[in-house]
């Protein structure tokens, strides 16, 4: 048995649906399950719908209007104005967005979110699998809902491992006997059946839930890039693809803000020793990237930007040493700010750290370590991280650069830099 995952790059339109088609169709090797996101970037239209909902902004209808006809453009693209049974299905389903934004808002900000923003994954879903179906693929949808237990930590759902594991053995693993299975990425549900989500670009963790619930033979990730790759292309005019990556490196990479695969994606590979493959869905006849357990190292220097960022500096009042009741203090505010640090250095009277720069919550968190602590911040800055660096790599992304904040270890760098132009 092997799972898929297909992000919404590669269902943004009806030529991407059927490219996924024609790649199911090619795929000979027996039992399948499909994970899907929601279709090109609808879960940023469904963000805006349901920010616009709460905010009581008139926008929300014309938002709502702009989405449904984005997925019914589709569905007459891919069958040709029949009325096929799909048209249907999906109107029930954006009937449930209907009703709930004709309600005054609910006090739960973060429910009403995953309420909203799941139905993309939903949506693009059931029209996949009524295309696969209309192809010749015999496929079943299966609502990951049902099978995906979580807490009620709505928009970060934490999941039931143990529950899910038993559900999805259950209730799931017989429909992929004779059948191609196509379910859902990010959403979950709760025990009392409302909807939750694993946080921002979760598919790739929900593909690998199942995988290591089904004892999946692999997991393959179709990207639209050829597999991992060095660096990010738009950074980099020349990239390399790596072939092989070890669970350890990818995460790493991922955990140092690789974008090509989700954070949290590995760990359940790894702990059933589970391989992963990156593979593109423009370029499918190519190998692309193998993550397995072999660690060997990287064979060229991996690197990976991140801009917009914010450096906050530390300082006690009365320059006593920072220690670890400090620390235990400092970091307890970033966690109730819900603020991920990117990179940390301390020393004996400063705490510094880099994180992405969201103006609300750095304000309202700057505002609690004051009462304590002396605060400086420079915003506007880029951080590097260099796996398997050396001083040609550092020399490369650094030139005309001011660097703020360097932390080395045995095979990672990173830099918090600034152009020297826009120095003070």
């Amino acid at each position: 048995m092997d799972i898929f995952k297909f992000g919404g790059a590669s269902v943004k339109d009806a030529a991407g649906v059927k490219n996924l088609a024609n790649i199911v169709h090619d795929y000979k090797k027996g039992n399948l399950l499909i994970v899907i996101s929601a279709m090109g970037k609808i879960t940023n239209r469904l963000e805006d719908l349901t920010y616009a909902y709460l905010s009581k902004n008139d926008e929300a209808h014309a938002v709502f209007e702009e989405i449904k006809h984005f997925h019914f453009s589709i569905i007459d693209e891919l069958f040709q104005g029949q009325h096929h049974p799909v048209y249907d299905d999906v109107a029930n389903t954006f009937v449930e967005i209907e009703w709930l934004i004709e309600d005054e808002p609910d006090h739960n900000a973060d429910y009403i979110y995953d309420q909203i923003v799941s139905i993309g994954e939903i949506v693009s879903t059931k029209i996949v699998a009524a295309w696969l179906n209309e192809t010749g693929n015999k496929t079943l949808w299966a609502d990951a809902r049902n099978y995906i237990q979580t807490d009620n930590t709505y928009k970060e759902g934490k999941v039931d491992w143990v529950k899910t594991n038993q559900i999805i053995q259950k209730d799931l693993k017989p429909l992929l006997t004779d059948n191609i299975v196509v379910t859902q990425g990010f959403i979950g549900g709760t025990s009392e059946n409302y909807t939750t989500t694993l946080g921002r670009e979760g598919s790739d963790y929900s593909a690998a839930i199942f995988a290591s619930c089904l004892d999946a033979a692999g997991l393959t990730i179709w990207k639209d890039v050829p597999g991992v790759l060095n660096a990010d292309p738009k950074w980099f005019d020349e990239t390399e693809l790596i072939a092989q990556l070890s669970y350890h490196d990818a995460i790493e990479l991922t955990y140092y803000g690789a974008t090509v695969i989700h954070p949290k994606t590995i760990k359940p590979l790894q702990n059933k020793g589970i391989p992963l493959f990156v593979r593109s869905f423009i370029q499918p006849e190519g190998s692309g990237t193998a993550i397995t357990k072999e660690n060997n190292p990287l064979p060229v220097p991996s690197f990976i930007f991140k801009v917009n960022q914010a450096l906050i500096s530390i300082f006690p009042k009365d320059y006593s040493f920072i220690i670890e009741e400090n620390l235990s203090n400092i970091f307890e505010l970033f966690h109730t700010h819900k603020i991920k640090i990117n990179t940390m250095l301390n020393s004996a009277i400063s705490f510094s750290v880099s994180i992405d720069d969201h103006p609300v919550q750095i304000e309202k968190l700057i505002n609690d370590l004051s009462e304590e602590f002396t605060v400086k911040y420079n915003k506007g800055l880029e951080l590097v991280t260099i796996r398997y660096y050396n001083q040609q790599t550092i020399d490369r992304v650094s030139i005309d650069k001011d660097i703020l904040l360097e932390v080395k270890s045995r095979h990672t760098c990173q830099m918090v830099m600034k152009n020297k132009s826009s120095s003070k």
